[in-house]
């Protein structure tokens, strides 16, 4: 439960860790989500090379939902002197990918909460995103799903 903007909201949340045993799983995680993060750690430069190579590959794939707020995270902003990936660079690929960007520091809770708050001030910004809550995003999973079938009987190569 989150109090954001003077509404209580209750968030749902799926995180794989970006554990390889959850990869089955991650494409129903996107279907129909209103708002996903993508982390990475600061101090480590390959966690934020598999953003731009891996997840949001994944996230373009499986996402159903146009609107969906997405937001890019650098943690561990608490060992600076350890620094492998500048704040300029995290905001170049947010810039690339359409996402927010916050830094933040789960150790020391920086901005941890900020996160999630931006998040759903951004969701509820959006009025399609709020229409009827999820069930809107499943009539849209439907359609989208019809509409491949018809474009094949019609014999398009894509």
């Amino acid at each position: 439960m989150l109090t954001v903007g003077g509404k209580r909201l209750k968030l749902t949340i799926w995180d794989t860790a970006g554990q390889e045993r959850f990869r089955t799983l991650t494409s129903s995680y996107y279907r129909g989500a209103q708002g996903i993060i993508l982390v990475y750690d600061v101090t480590r430069r390959e966690t934020f090379t598999n953003l731009s190579e891996v997840w949001s590959k994944e996230l373009e794939l499986y996402s159903t939902n146009q609107e969906c707020v997405k937001m890019l995270v650098g943690n561990k902003v608490d060992k600076d002197s350890e620094r492998a990936v500048s704040r300029e660079e995290g905001l170049s690929l947010a810039k690339e990918l359409g996402c927010l960007l916050l830094e933040c520091s789960a150790k020391t809770r920086e901005n941890v909460e900020k996160c999630f708050e931006e998040l759903a001030l951004k969701i509820m910004e959006a009025p399609s995103l709020l229409e009827e809550g999820s069930a809107a995003t499943k009539r849209n999973v439907l359609k989208q799903k019809q509409e491949p079938q018809s474009s094949q009987n019609g014999g398009c190569c894509s």
